[in-house]
């Protein structure tokens, strides 16, 4: 039989060495719990159209996700962090709950088949009992891991790799800067310049809205230039015959040709 992965101990932390007693002082009480959510704040973490769905259930498969604080606590941040998947298709909120779960154990270092273990304790349980192999074992996790749901949770949780290694950068800045100073060979320091000057030149300007003066004009606008140069010249030559006076212009508004046959 498979050996479960909860046979082991818990790590014991050593014991605090206490003060001296006269200047020893009792420690305030911890909470040995976070504040249970209710289903108002479910409500609010998920969009719309799941909110009618949210039960006394589902909030209290959050609030007794793990006996630990610290794990519990992730997970429903990160329950609350990745809810925007939900928009993209049509998941259940339990199924959601668990592949937020097993990404979070996933995030803490455990292997597949324990973050499985974890997420799902009593499912795991029943495969040992049932004297599962660990080839089958295998495969249910595997089948879970590679789960539509769960990949879009571990592709939200991913940190990209300029943010996760900003130390190696600052550190070959740092080696740049030394090369283009103190190198033997000129070509390396001017290298090394080169690489600075390119590592540390102001960012382009990001965002969606940009002016582009170079855009090519669609079609309406380019009809309404052309209209308007056609009635400016009309005009024109109407206050050069006195058939107009240029108060008479300055006056004048446009009117939609839709409008005009309205009022008619």
């Amino acid at each position: 039989m498979t050996k479960s992965l909860f046979d082991n101990p818990p790590l014991q932390a050593p014991s605090p060495i206490p003060p001296p007693a006269a200047t020893q002082v009792a420690p305030a009480p911890a909470s040995s719990s976070l504040v249970p959510l209710t289903q108002d704040d479910v409500k609010r973490a998920l969009p719309h159209h799941l909110r009618a769905s949210v039960t006394q259930g589902i909030v209290d498969t959050l609030n007794q996700i793990s006996a630990d604080p610290i794990v519990a606590e992730n997970i429903r941040e990160n329950f609350i962090g990745y809810s925007a998947i939900l928009k993209e298709g049509k998941f259940k909120t339990e199924d959601y709950i668990n592949a937020v779960a097993y990404v979070s154990y996933k995030l803490m270092g455990h292997s597949n088949e324990d973050a499985y273990a974890r997420t799902f304790p009593t499912r795991y349980s029943l495969l040992l009992s049932k004297g599962a192999s660990k080839k089958d074992i295998s495969a249910y996790v595997s089948a879970f891991h590679r789960g539509k749901l769960v990949n879009l949770v571990m592709e939200q949780s991913l940190v990209p790799t300029w943010v996760l290694n900003q130390d190696l950068a600052q550190k070959a800045i740092n080696q740049l800067a030394t090369l283009m100073v103190s190198a033997n060979s000129e070509k390396v320091q001017a290298d090394a310049a080169i690489g600075l000057l390119n590592h540390l030149k102001k960012p382009e300007p990001k965002g969606d809205f940009q002016i582009n003066l170079h855009q090519a004009e669609n079609s309406g606008m380019k009809e309404m230039r052309d209209m308007l140069g056609r009635l400016a010249s009309q005009q024109r030559d109407l206050i050069e015959q006195g058939q107009m006076k240029t108060v008479e212009v300055a006056a004048s508004r446009l009117i939609n040709k839709a409008e005009a046959t309205d009022v008619e």
